[in-house]
Order: C-alpha cells, then sequence, then structure tokens
C-alpha cells in the first residue's frame, strides 16, 4: 500500500504582493493618523510641554498616533494589519537569501516585536516602555539593514536603493537628536517641529527600504499547499 504523501497546490501569490501589502498598510497607517490627527485636534497634537501653536506647527509622530482619538484606533488598527506581512518579510527575506544568517533572522523578528512595543504602547500610556521599545527598534535598525545588504542578491537597483536609503536613515539620526535635545533641554521655540520633521522621514525611509523587496521577490512565490497520501484519496473517492 502506498502511502507516501503528496502535495497539492491550494493557492500561489507572487512574493511581491506581500510587499505590496506591507508598503501599502505601513503608508497608510501613519498617513491616515496624520490627517485625521490634524484635522480633528490639530492644535492639541502640535502642543508640547512648553510651546504651542504657532511656535510648534507640526506634529511628532507619538503625538499623532498615539495621543487623541479616533486617529490613535485608526493607526493601531493599520498598523495591525501591517503586523501579518511584516513579519513574512523577514521569513521570506531568510529564504531568500539562502538561509544565509539564522543571526538576521533573529534581529528581524526582535526589531518587529520592538516596533509592535512602540507603535501599540504609546508615550501617554507609558513614556519609559515606549522609549525603550522604540531604542530597541532603532539599534536593531542598523545590523538589519546592514545584514540586508550584506545578503542581498545580485541584484544592482535593489542594492543601489538600499545604500541609498539607510544612508539616509542614520544620516537623519544626528541632526533629528540635535533637535531634540534643543527643544527638551534649551526650550527652543520650533525645535520641536524641526524634529519631528525628522521623524516623519524616518518612517518614510523605513517603509521604503523594506519595499525595495519587492524587486528582489519578482522570481518568488508563495504557495499554500495541502498534504494527503494515496489511500487518503481512495476513502474519500469510496465515500
Amino acid at each position: 500500500m502506498n502511502t507516501r504523501p503528496q502535495k497539492y497546490t491550494v493557492a500561489q501569490i507572487p512574493a511581491r504582493y506581500i510587499t505590496y501589502l506591507h508598503t501599502v498598510c505601513a503608508s497608510s497607517a501613519f498617513l491616515v493618523a496624520l490627517v485625521v490627527g490634524c484635522y480633528t485636534h490639530y492644535h492639541k497634537i502640535v502642543q508640547n510641554e512648553y510651546f504651542g501653536y504657532p511656535e510648534e506647527w507640526f506634529p511628532s509622530v507619538s503625538a499623532t498616533t498615539g495621543d487623541r482619538y479616533p486617529a490613535r484606533a485608526l493607526f493601531q488598527i493599520l498598523i495591525a494589519l501591517t503586523a501579518g506581512p511584516r513579519f513574512a518579510l523577514v521569513l521570506l527575506w531568510y529564504v531568500c537569501s539562502n538561509q544565509s544568517s539564522k543571526t538576521l533572522l533573529s534581529i528581524g523578528l526582535i526589531r518587529n516585536i520592538a516596533c509592535g512595543g512602540w507603535v501599540f504602547i504609546t508615550s501617554t500610556d507609558d513614556h519609559r516602555i515606549h522609549n525603550i521599545a522604540m531604542i530597541i527598534y532603532v539599534l536593531c535598525t542598523l545590523p538589519w539593514q546592514l545584514g540586508v545588504l550584506y545578503t542581498s542578491p545580485k541584484n544592482h537597483i535593489s542594492v543601489k536603493r538600499r545604500k541609498y536609503l539607510t544612508t539616509l536613515f542614520f544620516g537623519t539620526l544626528p541632526p533629528m537628536i540635535y533637535y531634540f535635545v534643543q527643544h527638551k533641554i534649551h526650550r527652543i521655540p520650533g525645535a520641536y517641529t524641526t524634529y519631528a520633521f525628522f521623524e516623519w522621514s524616518l518612517i518614510i525611509y523605513d517603509i521604503a527600504f523594506d519595499a525595495v523587496t519587492s524587486l528582489d521577490f519578482e522570481k518568488f512565490d508563495v504557495k499554500v499547499t495541502r498534504r494527503k497520501t494515496d489511500e487518503w484519496q481512495k476513502e474519500k473517492e469510496i465515500v
């Protein structure tokens, strides 16, 4: 009796569609929160502990996504939809890079969990935990982006774009920190608005970096298969 398991394809989608889904959900989460937040509570979300409008006129990421309803609720719903494709991207990259680095896989998973920490635990909920999760996320981003660059398939366009986005991401950190210090310690009017622009740019570079995987996944498909034995198939036909 032949009981050798057979596999049947139930569904198959191009892997790049997962990248598209992640890019759309992540971008929509922040954009919708920004638009809705400014429309419903503009003066409140640009207000900080020292200054408000008109000295400060553009909201930070944290104030936009975590302080006020309904922007906070819409953001968290959309960012929750991003979680699935985000973890899938990490696993797909592990496969795409020929399983070359389990360390990089671990860093990617930790980075995703830390991302959940700072987007779902806002600074209003718990300022310390929010900041710790954000710091872990940023610290994991450096080895993640460098690791992805190192393990990238030989695709000139994707490698070039990743180098550019990595340079922009980490080149933005020093001026962002500088203006945060100007706001927090020296209490310079308008410094927090400038800081907010650098903070939002990090979001753009981060999402764009992950979006580049669509170029590397062009030759990959994700399959859902079903296993069943010949014996099981015969029993099914008899019934």
